[in-house]
Protein backbone atom coordinates (compact mmCIF):
# COMPACT_ATOMS: atom_id res chain seq x y z
CA UNK A 1 0.00 0.00 0.00
CA UNK A 2 1.81 3.03 -1.13
CA UNK A 3 0.54 6.56 0.40
CA UNK A 4 1.00 9.93 -1.19
CA UNK A 5 4.15 12.17 -0.70
CA UNK A 6 2.52 14.51 1.44
CA UNK A 7 1.50 12.32 3.77
CA UNK A 8 4.79 10.35 3.98
CA UNK A 9 7.18 13.32 3.74
CA UNK A 10 9.81 12.18 5.72
CA UNK A 11 9.43 8.52 4.56
CA UNK A 12 10.23 9.46 1.01
CA UNK A 13 8.98 6.23 -1.44
CA UNK A 14 8.90 3.78 0.98
CA UNK A 15 6.38 0.81 1.24
CA UNK A 16 4.69 -0.33 4.02
CA UNK A 17 5.62 -3.57 5.82
CA UNK A 18 9.22 -3.13 4.34
CA UNK A 19 12.25 -3.34 6.60
CA UNK A 20 13.90 -0.11 6.63
CA UNK A 21 16.51 -0.39 3.51
CA UNK A 22 14.37 -1.58 0.94
CA UNK A 23 14.69 -5.29 2.53
CA UNK A 24 11.39 -7.25 2.68
CA UNK A 25 12.46 -9.37 5.73
CA UNK A 26 14.88 -8.86 8.45
CA UNK A 27 18.78 -9.61 7.40
CA UNK A 28 20.04 -12.66 9.22
CA UNK A 29 23.67 -12.12 10.44
CA UNK A 30 24.98 -15.67 9.69
CA UNK A 31 23.40 -16.61 6.48
CA UNK A 32 22.97 -20.03 7.55
CA UNK A 33 20.23 -20.62 5.01
CA UNK A 34 21.34 -18.70 2.31
CA UNK A 35 25.07 -21.20 1.82
CA UNK A 36 24.55 -22.66 -1.10
CA UNK A 37 24.79 -26.60 -0.89
CA UNK A 38 24.14 -29.37 -3.30
CA UNK A 39 23.36 -31.87 -1.20
CA UNK A 40 19.34 -34.05 -1.28
CA UNK A 41 18.43 -34.73 2.38
CA UNK A 42 19.37 -38.98 3.15
CA UNK A 43 16.76 -41.11 3.19
CA UNK A 44 14.90 -42.87 6.20
CA UNK A 45 16.86 -45.70 5.74
CA UNK A 46 20.55 -44.04 5.44
CA UNK A 47 23.12 -43.98 8.52
CA UNK A 48 22.96 -39.98 9.35
CA UNK A 49 25.44 -38.60 9.81
CA UNK A 50 26.77 -39.22 6.22
CA UNK A 51 30.68 -38.20 6.01
CA UNK A 52 32.18 -36.54 3.25
CA UNK A 53 35.93 -36.17 2.67
CA UNK A 54 37.94 -33.89 0.00
CA UNK A 55 41.77 -34.70 -0.87
CA UNK A 56 42.98 -31.59 0.60
CA UNK A 57 46.60 -29.73 -1.08
CA UNK A 58 50.47 -30.96 0.06
CA UNK A 59 50.23 -28.09 2.20
CA UNK A 60 47.17 -28.37 4.03
CA UNK A 61 45.49 -32.02 5.97
CA UNK A 62 42.65 -32.27 8.07
CA UNK A 63 43.43 -32.30 11.94
CA UNK A 64 40.92 -35.20 13.45
CA UNK A 65 39.39 -38.33 11.16
CA UNK A 66 36.48 -39.48 10.14
CA UNK A 67 36.66 -42.10 13.10
CA UNK A 68 37.42 -38.95 15.57
CA UNK A 69 34.24 -37.08 15.13
CA UNK A 70 31.95 -40.24 15.05
CA UNK A 71 33.55 -41.13 18.68
CA UNK A 72 33.29 -36.89 19.54
CA UNK A 73 29.92 -37.23 18.13
CA UNK A 74 28.97 -40.37 20.34
CA UNK A 75 29.74 -38.30 23.66
CA UNK A 76 27.43 -35.44 22.86
CA UNK A 77 23.51 -35.57 23.82
CA UNK A 78 21.80 -37.43 21.21
CA UNK A 79 19.42 -34.10 20.90
CA UNK A 80 22.30 -32.02 19.56
CA UNK A 81 23.26 -35.28 17.20
CA UNK A 82 20.03 -36.06 15.91
CA UNK A 83 19.53 -33.61 13.34
CA UNK A 84 23.08 -33.71 11.45
CA UNK A 85 22.77 -35.37 7.96
CA UNK A 86 26.22 -34.34 6.78
CA UNK A 87 29.43 -33.81 8.19
CA UNK A 88 31.94 -32.91 5.23
CA UNK A 89 35.76 -32.02 5.60
CA UNK A 90 36.42 -29.78 2.47
CA UNK A 91 39.08 -28.78 0.25
CA UNK A 92 39.97 -25.25 0.23
CA UNK A 93 40.83 -22.96 -2.68
CA UNK A 94 43.62 -20.66 -2.20
CA UNK A 95 41.59 -17.56 -2.42
CA UNK A 96 39.53 -19.27 0.71
CA UNK A 97 42.89 -19.80 2.04
CA UNK A 98 44.14 -16.41 1.83
CA UNK A 99 40.79 -15.28 3.69
CA UNK A 100 40.64 -13.93 7.10
CA UNK A 101 39.27 -16.15 9.13
CA UNK A 102 39.09 -19.27 6.51
CA UNK A 103 40.10 -21.78 9.18
CA UNK A 104 36.71 -21.58 10.78
CA UNK A 105 34.41 -24.43 9.72
CA UNK A 106 30.19 -23.72 9.25
CA UNK A 107 27.21 -25.15 9.60
CA UNK A 108 24.94 -25.06 6.32
CA UNK A 109 21.09 -25.82 6.18
CA UNK A 110 17.87 -25.94 4.60
CA UNK A 111 16.31 -28.69 2.24
CA UNK A 112 16.48 -31.40 4.94
CA UNK A 113 20.46 -30.98 5.10
CA UNK A 114 21.82 -30.05 8.26
CA UNK A 115 25.36 -30.17 7.53
CA UNK A 116 28.76 -29.25 9.22
CA UNK A 117 31.76 -28.31 6.55
CA UNK A 118 34.84 -28.56 8.08
CA UNK A 119 38.07 -26.84 6.50
CA UNK A 120 41.89 -28.46 6.44
CA UNK A 121 44.50 -26.73 8.72
CA UNK A 122 48.23 -25.87 7.41
CA UNK A 123 50.85 -28.89 7.69
CA UNK A 124 53.40 -26.60 9.37
CA UNK A 125 50.97 -26.09 11.86
CA UNK A 126 51.07 -21.96 11.86
CA UNK A 127 48.15 -20.03 11.07
CA UNK A 128 49.26 -16.64 9.00
CA UNK A 129 48.74 -13.24 9.35
CA UNK A 130 50.72 -10.52 7.56
CA UNK A 131 52.29 -7.81 8.60
CA UNK A 132 49.33 -6.76 10.77
CA UNK A 133 49.02 -8.19 14.17
CA UNK A 134 45.89 -9.81 14.70
CA UNK A 135 43.26 -7.61 16.40
CA UNK A 136 42.37 -8.00 20.27
CA UNK A 137 39.41 -10.18 19.31
CA UNK A 138 40.71 -12.74 17.32
CA UNK A 139 43.45 -13.35 19.72
CA UNK A 140 40.68 -13.77 22.38
CA UNK A 141 38.73 -16.24 20.20
CA UNK A 142 42.03 -18.41 19.76
CA UNK A 143 42.93 -18.14 23.69
CA UNK A 144 40.54 -20.91 25.34
CA UNK A 145 43.22 -23.19 23.01
CA UNK A 146 46.33 -21.55 23.90
CA UNK A 147 48.59 -21.26 20.56
CA UNK A 148 51.66 -19.43 20.55
CA UNK A 149 52.04 -15.87 18.55
CA UNK A 150 55.10 -15.37 16.73
CA UNK A 151 56.38 -11.85 15.16
CA UNK A 152 59.34 -12.41 12.81
CA UNK A 153 60.72 -11.30 9.69
CA UNK A 154 57.54 -8.71 10.15
CA UNK A 155 54.78 -10.76 9.84
CA UNK A 156 52.31 -12.15 12.52
CA UNK A 157 51.83 -16.09 13.15
CA UNK A 158 50.16 -18.14 15.93
CA UNK A 159 51.99 -21.51 16.19
CA UNK A 160 50.24 -24.95 17.12
CA UNK A 161 50.83 -28.43 18.25
CA UNK A 162 48.92 -31.13 17.34
CA UNK A 163 46.87 -31.57 19.83
CA UNK A 164 45.57 -27.92 20.44
CA UNK A 165 44.77 -27.83 16.94
CA UNK A 166 41.96 -31.31 17.43
CA UNK A 167 40.89 -29.29 20.67
CA UNK A 168 40.17 -26.54 18.15
CA UNK A 169 38.12 -28.73 15.45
Amino acid sequence: MRQNRKETAWKKSRKFGYVKGGRKRPKLADNIFNRQHNFSAPTENEETPIFMVDNSSRDLYFPVTVDEIKEFLKKLPSEHTDNLTHIWLRKMTNKEYEKEGSFQGCFICGSGVNLIVLYPFPTNLKMEFGNKKPSNKILKWYSPFEPELIHSNGNWTLKWTEEKIKRYY
